[in-house]
C-alpha cells in the first residue's frame, strides 16, 4: 500500500508541475513595451495580471519557481488538506460521543494521506497553470527577475520595459538565528509537506498560525509532538481566551505544551535531535527526529535589485508602500506579502485589484479602506475581522462586547461542536460594528458573514432583523444581535409597550 501510495504521489506531482511549471516552457519574445509587468505568480501576482488583461493591457508575469506560489505549492492547499484529514481522525477517536464505536485500528496510513494531498493539488493546479495564464493573454516568463533601471526589468537575459509594474514576490519561512539549526536541518511550510513517513518526534518551534495548525495536525497523525513559544499563550494577536482554548484542546489532543519557552540551542546526536530549551530560570532538553520552524514569515526582496529602480524597502516591512501601494518609485507598486503585515492569500488578491486599478487606472482606492477577516485553521478554528477591544481602547472608542458561547447553540450541540464563543464588539452607544472574534469548528465560514457586514456598514441591528434558517452553527451570530437588540428595550421603552398593550385590552373588552 505504501509504495502504491507512493508511485501515485510521484504521479501527481508531476502532473502538478506540468501545470505551474510546464517543462520545456520557452518565455515569449518580449514586446516593445508592456503596460504592467508583475513580479512574482502566486494569488496576488496571478490576480492583477489577470485582471489587468481582462481590461486589455499588455502584461507580462515573471515568476522563478511555480506557478501559484506558496498557496498551491507549500501552504494553504497542501497544509488544509492534510488538516481535513487530521481532523477526521480525532473524530474517529471521538465517535463514543457520536453514539458510534471508535473503529479498532487506527493507525494513521501517511503515505496515503500525503497521497491525498498531492491528488487536491494536482486538481487544483488546473486551475492555476501556466497555459491558462498564456491563454489570458499574459507573456508569462519564468527565471529570476531584477530591476535593471527605474522602468525596466531583466529576465533570463531579456529586457521588458514597463509603463508600470507590480511587486508580489511574496514571502518565505523567517528562520530564527539558533546555534545548530541549520546544521542540524529543520522543515518550514515548504518542506513539512515533502516528507514520505511521519516522524515519531516533532518540535514545532513557534505558537503563531502555521506552527499551531501543523503541530496539532501531525499530533492527530500519531506523532509526539511538542511546540514551543517564547510567550506566555499562543497566538499573541489574539483574543486571550481565544488562544487559551485552543492551548487547552491542543494539550487533550496531546501535544506537550511550552510557554514562555525559548530554545537556545539544537545538536545532532545518534538518537536524533537534542533541542536546550529554556524557561524562566529553568533549563532542560528534549530529543526530537525532525524541528519544524512556525515563527512568522519575511518578504522576499532579496534579489531583485530594487536599488536600481529605487525602491525603498527593508528587511522587516519589505517593500514600503503608501496607502494607494505605490512604492517610493512612482512607476513601481507592490501588493500582498512582500509588502503588507497581514500574510494572507485573500489579502494578496484584494490589494492587487486595488494596485492594478490605481497603477493603470489613475485610481485612489486606499488599502487602509479593506476589511480583512483571518482564521487560523486549528479545531477549533479562531477568526477575526476588524477591530480587537484593545485596539479600539488605543482608539480612544468606547466598546461594548456581545458573547454567544458555542454550548448555548443548538447546532453546535447536537454537532458534538460545542466549544467556543462568538464575540460583537460594537461602539458604545450605538449598533455600528467595529470588530468580532469567532471560535468554534467552522470559525472560517461564520467570520464572513461579520466581515460583509462590516464592509457594507451593517449595523448589529440590522443582523437581528436577518432570518437563519434553524439550526446552524451561524446562528450564534443572530443570538449575539438580539442580545444587543434587548439592550435597547429601556424601562421607557418597556412602560409604553405595557400601557399600549393595557389599552388594547381594554379596548377589545365587552
Amino acid at each position: 500500500m505504501t509504495r502504491s501510495c507512493s508511485s501515485q504521489a510521484e504521479r501527481y506531482e508531476r502532473q502538478v508541475v506540468a501545470s505551474v511549471r510546464p517543462p520545456g516552457w520557452r518565455n515569449p519574445r518580449p514586446a516593445p513595451l508592456y503596460d504592467l509587468v508583475v513580479l512574482g505568480a502566486g494569488p496576488g501576482g496571478a490576480t492583477a495580471a489577470r485582471d489587468a488583461a481582462a481590461l486589455g493591457a499588455r502584461v507580462a508575469l515573471v515568476e522563478r519557481d511555480r506557478v501559484g506560489g506558496n498557496c498551491l505549492n507549500f501552504g494553504s492547499i497542501a497544509s488544509k488538506s492534510l488538516i481535513r484529514t487530521a481532523r477526521f481522525y480525532a473524530e474517529m477517536r471521538d465517535a463514543e460521543n457520536l453514539g458510534a464505536h471508535v473503529p479498532s485500528d487506527l493507525a494513521p496510513d501517511f503515505a496515503a494521506i500525503m497521497t491525498r494531498m498531492k491528488r487536491v493539488q494536482m486538481r487544483l493546479s488546473k486551475a492555476h497553470s501556466a497555459l491558462g495564464l498564456r491563454d489570458a493573454g499574459i507573456d508569462l516568463f519564468f527565471g529570476a527577475a531584477e530591476f535593471s533601471g527605474p522602468d525596466r526589468v531583466r529576465v533570463m537575459g531579456e529586457t521588458l520595459r514597463f509603463r508600470k509594474a507590480l511587486i508580489a514576490t511574496g514571502a518565505r519561512a523567517e528562520i530564527p538565528p539558533i546555534p545548530g539549526l541549520v546544521e542540524s536541518g529543520y522543515l518550514t511550510n515548504e518542506t513539512f509537506f515533502d516528507l514520505i513517513d511521519c516522524p515519531p518526534r516533532i518540535l514545532v518551534i513557534g505558537g503563531g498560525p502555521i506552527g499551531c495548525e501543523m503541530a496539532q495536525a501531525f499530533c492527530r497523525f500519531g506523532a509526539h509532538v511538542i511546540i514551543v513559544q517564547n510567550n506566555p499563550t499562543f497566538l499573541p494577536k489574539e483574543e486571550r481566551d481565544a488562544a487559551q482554548i485552543l492551548s487547552e484542546v491542543m494539550a487533550r489532543d496531546g501535544v506537550e505544551i511550552h510557554l514562555n519557552t525559548e530554545v537556545v540551542a539544537i545538536h545532532t546526536e545518534a538518537g536524533g535531535k537534542r533541542i536546550d530549551l529554556v524557561s524562566e530560570d529553568h533549563k532542560f532538553h528534549a530529543l526530537v527526529d525532525v524541528v519544524g520552524i512556525g515563527v512568522g514569515r519575511i518578504a522576499n526582496v532579496d534579489g531583485l535589485n530594487l536599488e536600481a529602480a529605487g525602491v525603498a524597502y527593508d528587511r522587516v516591512a519589505g517593500v514600503h508602500v503608501d496607502d494607494f501601494l505605490r512604492t517610493s518609485n512612482k512607476l513601481i507598486y507592490a501588493a500582498g506579502d512582500v509588502c503588507m503585515e497581514h500574510k494572507f492569500n485573500h489579502a494578496a488578491e484584494a490589494s492587487a485589484r486595488i494596485a492594478v486599478r490605481n497603477a493603470l487606472f489613475l485610481g485612489h482606492r486606499r488599502l487602509s479602506d479593506l476589511i480583512i477577516p483571518w482564521c487560523t485553521y486549528t479545531d477549533p478554528e479562531i477568526a477575526h475581522v476588524g477591530l480587537y477591544v484593545r485596539e479600539a481602547r488605543k482608539q480612544a472608542i468606547p466598546v461594548r462586547t456581545f458573547t454567544v458561547l458555542m454550548h448555548d447553540v443548538d447546532r453546535a450541540v447536537t454537532d458534538g461542536e460545542d466549544i467556543g464563543f462568538v464575540k460583537i464588539h460594537v461602539r458604545a452607544g450605538s449598533d455600528e460594528i467595529l470588530g468580532a472574534t469567532v471560535v468554534a469548528r467552522h470559525a472560517g465560514e461564520m467570520i464572513n458573514g461579520l466581515s460583509l457586514a462590516i464592509t457594507s456598514r451593517l449595523g448589529l441591528r440590522a443582523l437581528a432583523r436577518v432570518v437563519h434558517t434553524f439550526p446552524t452553527q451561524a446562528e450564534a451570530i443572530k443570538m449575539a444581535a438580539e442580545a444587543y437588540e434587548r439592550t435597547r428595550l429601556t424601562d421607557r421603552l418597556k412602560g409604553v409597550a405595557a400601557a399600549w398593550l393595557a389599552r388594547r385590552s381594554t379596548e377589545r373588552s365587552p
